[in-house]
């Protein structure tokens, strides 16, 4: 308690004297993490601030003596509050502590038999995770909700009104977060109509890349630069699912303008079978279009292949290297770009 007979002049001056201590200790904290932030390990800065901790409760617990509190006899009111709150509220402390236990052995349990059973190897595989993934979701907030309207019954809460009022102020919130509302029916009908599923390529925006989460309020995509991107589903556009038929490399190539093209055509439909069979992405045999352009340093023409999802872009590569040396197998020279000068003849 504060004595009666305390002398304040030194207490201020004293008061002050710590509490400019802890702020010239609380600058030169704030100005090493700012400056050394990046270095420091986890453990380091978990240190660091545990230690800001001691300092801070150490210059309070040097202060309350100054005013003439006694320490001790504040340490043992609050030890006898404390436990006159347990010995009263114990068993709602053990019924809540049972009400969380199950709730996570439930989830837990949930969790494990809805991925099991995605794993078993039937149809879709990837329209499996999509479900598991949205199921999961949806069971979290579920025994969520249930979890915290039990706990609130273990201490005394009626959760009738509690639900009826809940039930108006969901009403009100909804009016007010539309935006949350849009996101989560969107989510539901992008999982219920599968515009895409867990693993397809997408693009969205101009970014694509492959779905690694769908929840019932945003979108997970990851490009293959490793990039993540969090989309919320009620502002997910028009959709370019890459992933619900087989793709189409498209191999574009030259010829020089005295190189015969039928010669070109005959040999390339000779050899793009063998070059099929070196690729397993290739789903049939190549097809040669003929000529697509006749363009200023050569007669341009193309090559179509059917591949596996995602694969064209390999594809391609490898049909440009085979194409190559086809040609120089059979000396077809393939143009590079050349300027043809014609000068005036003289009299």
């Amino acid at each position: 308690m504060l004595a009666a007979n305390v002398d304040t002049t030194p207490a201020i001056l004293l008061t002050l004297l710590v509490v400019i201590v802890l702020l010239v200790v609380l600058g030169i904290h704030r100005r090493i993490l700012d400056k050394h932030y990046a270095k420091f390990t986890n453990r380091t800065l978990v240190l660091a601030y545990v230690i800001l901790l001691i300092i801070l409760a150490a210059g309070i617990l040097s202060i309350l003596p100054l005013w003439g509190y006694d320490l001790a006899e504040i340490t043992e009111n609050l030890g006898y509050w404390l436990l006159g709150i347990l010995e009263t509220n114990i068993p709602r402390l053990i019924g809540t502590i049972i009400a969380l236990f199950v709730a996570i052995v439930v989830y837990k349990g949930l969790r494990l038999t809805i991925f099991r059973l995605s794993r078993r190897p039937s149809g879709n595989e990837r329209r499996k995770q999509t479900i598991a993934k949205i199921s999961l979701s949806i069971a979290k907030y579920i025994i969520g909700i249930l979890g915290l309207l039990s706990v609130l019954s273990i201490w005394g809460i009626n959760v009738g009104p509690a639900l009826a009022g809940l039930g108006i102020l969901g009403l009100v919130i909804g009016l007010g977060a539309q935006q949350l509302i849009h996101d989560l029916i969107s989510g539901f009908f992008i999982v219920f109509e599968r515009h895409f599923d867990v693993g397809d390529w997408i693009e969205v925006d101009g970014f694509m890349g492959e779905v690694v989460d769908i929840g019932l309020k945003t979108t997970k995509v990851r490009n293959i630069k490793g990039e993540l991107r969090i989309f919320n589903n009620g502002d997910i556009g028009p959709v370019s699912n890459f992933s619900v038929n087989e793709a189409v490399a498209v191999v574009d190539f030259s010829i020089a303008y005295k190189e015969d093209v039928q010669k070109a055509v005959r040999i390339l439909e000779e050899k793009l079978p063998v070059v099929a069979e070196e690729r397993t992405e290739i789903l049939e045999t190549p097809s040669v279009l003929g000529v697509t352009n006749l363009a200023d340093s050569g007669v341009e023409m193309r090559i179509l292949a059917k591949t596996a999802v995602m694969k064209q872009w390999a594809v391609e590569r490898f049909l440009r290297q085979r194409i190559k040396e086809i040609f120089d197998e059979h000396s077809i020279e393939i143009p590079f770009p050349q300027v043809v000068v014609h000068r005036p003849s003289e009299e």
